[in-house]
């Protein structure tokens, strides 16, 4: 006897659910991406973020905290997203300052390169 189209689309559901779920439990928990998400919040930290992009350095921190305590309640999924965008944010804190630094130095240039400009001028006769 031949099985039923209802029955062989039964069978094809419960493999791929059964699938779905071994894929979703045999991830990792997300201790790499917390460690990441830290050295990214430090390396930010670093780059005087707080002076130079305190709301990015903030939200970062905030992500980090909700990621350690989704981790700690046992929700990785949340852990791994709030991880991932925390280390995200904190890139970007790191980039801004980093760009401010950069910013300042080449305004501290260009006064330098003004005042030997009136120097020289000064001294032609």
């Amino acid at each position: 006897m031949r099985p039923s189209f209802a029955q062989i689309r039964f069978h094809l559901l419960a493999a791929v659910l059964a699938s779905a779920l071994s894929a979703c439990a045999s991830l990792p928990p997300p201790t790499s991406e917390l460690a990441a998400a830290r050295q990214a919040v430090t390396r930010a930290e670093g780059a005087d973020a707080d002076q130079y992009a305190p709301q990015d350095l903030g939200v970062a921190r905030n992500g980090l905290s909700q990621a350690q305590a989704a981790m700690s309640s046992g929700d990785e999924d949340a852990a791994r997203r709030f991880a991932l965008a925390a280390a995200a944010d904190a890139d970007l804190a790191w980039a801004k300052s980093r760009e401010a630094l950069a910013t300042a130095e080449v305004n501290q240039r260009r006064g330098e390169v003004s005042q030997l400009r009136q120097r020289l001028q000064g001294e032609q006769p």
